[in-house]
């Protein structure tokens, strides 16, 4: 484990006299690549340093041991000291646990109401919220692609981007069917429904990664409709791309330009390619976006949002929160980072046993 954090520290050492050369700041592209090597390094190389800081005390405290002048005050430190050496270390394990190279990437999300009708699409937009609250509070830039409402201002489909460094590590463990438990609006008896939506999550795919030639797609334009002004019905601004190969659909009637939807269309469509992509070249990916939303139907879920009880329960980290106020307005982090946790608790085992 030493030589693989001593490699780590070198590594980064290089990486920051190397990022400072007027050659490479020139060369942007190679540039920025260093950049996000150096925030993947930085915290293992400050974890690696404050362990070996660690070890030095202890080093220093046995040593102490030694003088009987001393011996009584190195047995209180060691006392303290030795039971953070396993803490420190299990720690850096996790700095060796496989990198998830989509990890760091921005993501494409997409959700669509499931199971209960009016109430499935009032809660589809209920969690196209508090998405949008979260980014807020994590520093994700939203953008919306092609987001379609009901008369009820509801959700029949939301697809959008959240820009930023590290987007994926923190919203894949939203993929899945999400269920709400709640008496609806609509209902004047006062029963409590239970509805559905399904949530999906993409990597954002970089432009070297897929290639997407002229004659694979046929693009349409016509008037977007819905809410957005005056020039929605004056203006063929929408645009439905058609990926012939695959089948593959995307579209975009977000922005009053043309162009600048099909460059968001564009986006979507080249994240969903390589989505894909990586299921045939990957088996234990191979049903991705299907294991991802489900079928919608209510006993697949992965969180329970239940408004009577005023909680959130989460059924894979086996959490319940009584806080759904909270939740709905984007305090996502506890839960994700239960999440984190069991999925870091998990891979570890494997490692071990491996």
């Amino acid at each position: 484990m030493e030589a693989q954090f001593e490699a780590m520290e070198g590594r980064l050492e290089e990486l920051t006299v190397a990022t400072a050369q007027p050659e490479i700041i020139a060369d942007v592209p190679k540039w920025q690549a260093m950049l996000k090597e150096m925030r993947r390094l930085e915290p293992a190389v400050a974890a690696w340093r404050q362990y070996r800081q660690l070890q030095a005390e202890i080093d220093q405290a046995r040593e102490m041991q030694n003088d009987r002048d001393l011996a009584e005050m190195a047995e209180e430190e060691l006392k303290a000291l030795l039971p953070r050496e396993e803490e420190e270390r299990n720690k850096l394990r996790l700095f060796l646990l496989p990198h998830d190279p989509n990890d760091d990437r921005s993501v494409v999300m997409e959700i669509r109401p499931g199971a209960g009708g009016d109430e499935a699409a009032l809660f589809a937009a209920l969690l196209l919220r508090m998405y949008q609250r979260y980014a807020e509070r994590k520093g994700f830039q939203f953008e919306p692609v092609d987001i379609s409402t009901t008369e009820l201002k509801g959700i029949k489909e939301a697809v959008f981007t959240l820009n930023g460094v590290g987007a994926f590590s923190r919203m894949k463990f939203e993929s899945g069917v999400h269920r709400i438990q709640r008496v609806p609006v609509t209902e004047a008896g006062g029963r409590i429904h239970t509805s559905t939506a399904t949530v999906a999550v993409l990597p954002e795919a970089e432009d070297v990664e897929v290639e997407i030639r002229q004659e694979d797609i046929r693009i349409d334009t016509y008037r977007a409709s819905g809410h957005g002004g005056q020039y929605i019905n004056r203006t063929d601004s929408a645009v439905r791309i058609t990926h012939l190969p695959t089948g593959l659909v995307v579209t975009c009637q977000d922005e009053k330009s043309q162009l600048k939807n099909k460059e968001k269309a564009m986006k979507v469509l080249a994240s969903r390619l390589y989505d894909l992509y990586r299921a045939e070249k990957d088996a234990a990916y191979a049903q991705n976006r299907k294991s991802q939303v489900g079928s919608g139907e209510r006993n697949e879920r992965i969180r329970t949002y239940n408004f009577p009880q005023g909680r959130v329960t989460d059924h894979r980290a086996d959490l319940t929160l009584y806080k759904i106020d909270a939740i709905l307005d984007g305090d996502l982090d506890e839960i994700i980072d239960a999440l984190t946790m069991k999925e870091q608790a998990e891979k570890l085992q494997a490692m071990n046993m491996g």
